[in-house]
């Protein structure tokens, strides 16, 4: 479920085929152009190469220090005192985070009915939620619904049919790399919450080796990567703007890409391409662009040393905004 830009959710495939695009700063363009052959992951390949990073990062672990230390907080002070609380996940993968949070809710909460919906438009992740579903004990009281959408195929549904669900609490987990317009899709789930409800955004943080990855080495990627380059500075701009009052947290996380350097070695062709969001990157891209790749993320911006290991860092930046 969570995952990063070139790699977080697929709110849309991108196109598989790309023109030849100059990928060098003006003044050098020798050998920097993204060849034809270079294409972007699909669905599948995408799952797969997310898997890899999840496999190397303490992505998940990060996660799980954010559900033990605030989540028990935030579950606490949502449902007014209702008898049924409402949960909508906005791009939620496999479910793994989900449950783990609608676990807190029910701690929070004992007896309270959840209901809980999904969006989400990978069929692979939702096929694996509902899996995890049926082998998960104790969700009695807890009701799911998923729509197989991406988040705007969603919003205008509810829109052409004017069912504007109130939800008390939504999160968008490391998505937002894949949607078209992100300040508007903010102030949509933002308006779907009800009276006292929370929306978390999970994004990659400012301090992360991806933010001086996409500012200072852009150059060094490829135009196949579909995703948008967004840390949560860009997010709580756009909380500010639209006059929401929210919190950040920040949870440290790491990478371990040390595959990446290795030659021929599958799990760190998987990694570069989750880094690149490029099929085979490591194969079709031109041998400078490679180096000047690998040679930007052991950059002391990007990454540090540990015990001869190269550890990116993930850091994420937890947001909880008001309602």
């Amino acid at each position: 479920q969570v995952g990063t830009p070139s790699m977080a959710i697929l709110n849309r495939l991108p196109s598989m085929n790309f023109e030849a695009e100059i990928l060098a700063d003006p003044h050098d363009n020798s050998e920097l152009y993204v060849i034809p052959s270079m294409r972007s992951l699909t669905a599948e390949e995408y799952v797969e190469a997310f898997q890899s990073f999840l496999d190397h990062s303490t992505e998940h672990q990060c996660m799980d220090e954010f559900n033990k230390e605030v989540m028990p907080h935030i579950m606490a002070g949502l449902g007014n005192g209702k008898s049924t609380i409402n949960i909508l996940g906005v791009g939620s993968g496999t479910g793994e985070q989900d449950l783990k949070m609608i676990q807190i809710l029910q701690a929070a909460h004992p007896g309270v009915l959840i209901n809980n919906e999904i969006i989400e438009p990978n069929p692979q992740h939702v096929a694996a939620y509902k899996e995890l579903v049926n082998r998960a004990p104790d969700l009695q009281g807890v009701s799911f619904t998923w729509h197989q959408l991406t988040s705007s195929e969603y919003e205008q549904q509810v829109k052409e049919k004017n069912t504007h669900k109130k939800f008390d609490f939504i999160h968008m987990i490391q998505m937002l790399y894949r949607v078209e317009d992100i300040p508007n899709t903010i102030k949509f789930f933002h308006s779907c919450l009800n009276h006292q409800g929370k929306l978390l955004i999970i994004i990659l943080s400012d301090s992360s080796g991806w933010a001086s990855l996409w500012k200072k080495y852009r150059h060094c990627l490829p135009s196949t990567d579909s995703g948008h380059y967004i840390t949560s500075d860009s997010i709580t701009a756009v909380l500010r703007k639209l006059g929401i009052k929210y919190h950040v947290y920040e949870f440290p996380s790491g990478w371990d890409i040390t595959e990446c350097f290795i030659e021929g070695d599958p799990a760190g062709g998987h990694m570069m391409d989750f880094l690149t969001g490029t099929k085979n990157f490591l194969g079709t891209a031109p041998a400078a662009l490679r180096s000047r790749l690998q040679e930007a993320l052991c950059q002391p911006e990007c990454s540090s040393r540990k015990d001869g290991r190269v550890i990116f860092c993930n850091n994420l930046s937890m947001i909880v905004a008001e309602s």
